[in-house]
């Protein structure tokens, strides 16, 4: 992470802001990329001065709501078939085990799983185009992936920004303290919603699950 946020420092700050959203938005499509790295490294840096939170939480939200929406657009054309394809493409991420876990989440948890899904790497990609898949009603999709993700975006920058410039204040001769603080703190401000997110594990919850019905409204 340390080596990304030296790169986007490199940037002038209106390159940096549309990173943040190109890359959010891509993995909101279906392609596995670290958005969320690039989200905090550039809160990092936002906290240093180098650029305004208030646009990178923007860029972010901006990303994730309309990446989702295309990944939405994409899964409804293509189906089942697309998402076969993209776990052919991204085994790793999005092979058949992966594609079953997340399918059994939306058929317990329906549109929740996709706002608590923001805070979750495997659900962040695959809910947009799983969502339009599985037919999902659009505008119960775009309300909890809005919802989902203005939460992530702003209230990721916005306590890293604070933390560290708060860290920057009072650590001025620990500079490493501070990004070490600054990072802790970033993975402390998602711990509650990680934790509400992982119980939708459909390990846990497979017997209780129900089959997925397309076109099924939750």
């Amino acid at each position: 992470m340390v080596d990304v946020q030296q790169w986007l420092s490199a940037l002038p700050p209106g390159v940096v802001y549309l990173i943040v959203a190109g890359v959010i938005g891509v993995e909101s499509m279906g392609v596995p990329l670290p958005g969320e790295i690039v989200l905090v490294s550039s809160a990092l840096l936002a906290a240093a001065g180098v650029v305004e939170p208030q646009w990178v939480a923007t860029a972010a939200a901006a990303g994730a709501i309309v990446g989702d929406s295309i990944g939405y657009a994409v899964g409804r054309r293509g189906g089942r078939p697309l998402l076969a394809r993209l776990g052919r493409r991204f085994p790793r991420h999005l092979g058949p085990a992966q594609l079953a876990r997340a399918e059994q989440t939306f058929a317990r948890h329906g549109v929740w799983a996709v706002f608590f899904g923001r805070f979750v790497a495997l659900l962040r990609i695959l809910a947009g185009p799983l969502a339009g898949a599985l037919h999902v009603p659009y505008r119960r999709f775009l309300l909890a992936n809005a919802a989902g993700g203005l939460v992530w975006a702003f209230g990721t920058t916005y306590l890293l920004f604070t933390v560290g410039r708060a860290a920057e204040h009072w650590l001025k001769d620990l500079s490493w303290a501070g990004l070490v603080l600054a990072i802790l703190a970033g993975l402390a401000s998602t711990w509650w919603l990680r934790r509400r997110a992982h119980r939708l594990d459909p390990a846990e919850l497979a017997d209780e699950a129900e089959p997925v019905r397309a076109g099924s409204e939750r």
